[in-house]
């Protein structure tokens, strides 16, 4: 495969052989490719696996960032098609952690016909509580989120990471999350903030009729439980949800043991399968 525009932007790496299957990583807000460290290594001799980072990750150049196309979840869905589009991808499985797992809903309305299936981890269509809807935060939850961004950087990453991830600063979890967010540039960080925990694609999830495998934490401050089953009643296609005893929005870093076997089970099997 030759090196295009869009595979340089989003730092998009391909391992294993085209013969196989294909598997696409993405992941959310404040990561990059990085946090797929501990499953890569059991996928490459199964399948083709495609990396890369969502615009505004701090391996990402932030000259490339585009506000107004980032002020929507859009923007990373017509990313993902883009890279698909330009590797010439027929179909893959689309694995996406958090922000990526909606951007692969919506990916998947336009163009169904290039997911064989998605595996979301912590998955949510709105992180704000509404009428007969619990997403986790309410709105002066998030203000003040969006007001300690502003003021100092580095103690808001310090602050944010282990109430994302779970546990305490000093574990390697909560360290590599800060590591990711703290390498994004601030004004970007603050936008991608405002664009995720202002979303709501709830409208569209009857649209959404690929197999969709909803992986998802007990404990997750920032999508509870119920989120999962929200999205199973409401995707139009067929689902599955398993909840892991894991804590965090980030379970693959934090508890790879629990997780990966996970993922892996529902990469591999189908829903008409026991996975």
């Amino acid at each position: 495969m030759g090196g295009g525009i869009v595979e340089e932007a989003h730092n998009v790496r391909v391992l294993g052989s085209d013969q196989n299957p294909t598997v696409v990583l993405a992941h959310g807000f404040g990561t990059d490719q990085s946090v797929w460290k501990h499953l890569v290594p059991h996928l490459v001799q199964d399948f083709q696996v495609i990396l890369f980072d969502n615009m505004g990750a701090g391996t990402t150049n932030p000259d490339f960032f585009d506000f107004q196309r980032y002020s929507s979840i859009d923007g990373f869905a017509m990313d993902i098609l883009a890279i698909l589009e330009e590797l010439q991808v027929q179909s893959c499985i689309f694995v996406g952690h958090s922000l990526s797992a909606i951007s692969g809903f919506l990916a998947s309305i336009i163009r169904p016909d290039l997911f064989q299936k998605i595996v979301t981890i912590t998955a949510s269509p709105r992180f704000l509580n509404d009428v007969d809807y619990m997403g986790g935060f309410e709105q002066e939850d998030i203000q003040q989120l969006f007001n300690a961004t502003e003021t100092n950087y580095k103690s808001w990453c310090a602050g944010f990471a282990p109430l994302v991830v779970g546990g305490d600063l000093d574990s390697v979890a909560v360290q590599e999350f800060c590591r990711t967010i703290f390498n994004m540039r601030p004004d970007i960080t603050f936008s991608l903030a405002r664009t995720i925990f202002n979303c709501d694609i709830r409208e569209y999830l009857p649209r959404v009729t690929v197999n969709c495998h909803l992986i998802h934490s007990s404990k997750d401050l920032a999508v509870p439980v119920e989120v999962s089953e929200y999205l199973h009643r409401n995707l139009g296609g067929r689902s599955i949800v398993e909840v892991m005893p894991t804590e965090g929005h980030l379970p693959q870093l934090s508890s790879p043991e629990i997780v990966i076997p996970v993922i892996l089970r529902h990469i591999k099997c189908d829903i008409v399968d026991t996975c």
